[in-house]
């Protein structure tokens, strides 16, 4: 591997660490959450760390594959920045959810999460093919935990 791979995927690996830590820090499956009325087809608890480790170790191989794959300083400024929006915003809905404990806001948060990974998928995969495929996992999943997100809404209303 020569070494103009090892700092991108340094800073890729060490972005995705931070935000699934932040995550799970965030994340609170304690009674509030556990007494919320959940639709039959919610995955098992255990699915979701294994779900979550493996979009973020994608998303990481993504950025690496469409950072060192852009063109000009521009398109890889972009990149770096769709990212971060997109760390923030995955970060936000489980504040919002968890902590927050409005899973009505998050709902309208998750949209704006799944438009950003729609943006990086297409971004990214203008760059590199490898890279808008290894995030189409993400969006998939985000399309599946807004649905549950929305069913959670109905089944509890009000909030706050």
């Amino acid at each position: 591997m020569s070494r103009s791979w090892i700092m991108p995927i340094v800073i890729a690996g060490l972005a995705a660490v931070v935000v699934a830590m932040l995550g799970g820090t965030i994340t609170n499956l304690g009674p509030w959450y556990e007494g919320l009325a959940k639709p039959d087809w919610t995955p098992p608890r255990p699915v979701f760390p294994i779900v979550w480790t493996t979009i973020l170790a994608l998303a990481a191989v993504a950025a690496v594959s469409a950072w060192r794959a852009a063109p000009t300083d521009k398109v890889s400024d972009t990149i770096v920045g769709l990212f971060a929006l997109n760390g923030v915003l995955n970060l936000l809905w489980s504040l919002l959810f968890f902590r927050m404990l409005r899973p009505d806001w998050a709902f309208f948060e998750v949209i704006g999460l799944w438009l950003s990974i729609l943006a990086l998928v297409v971004y990214c995969g203008r760059q590199s093919r490898l890279a808008g495929v290894l995030l189409v996992p993400y969006l998939v999943w985000v399309t599946i935990a807004a649905a549950l997100n929305w069913q959670i809404v109905q089944l509890n209303s009000p909030f706050g």
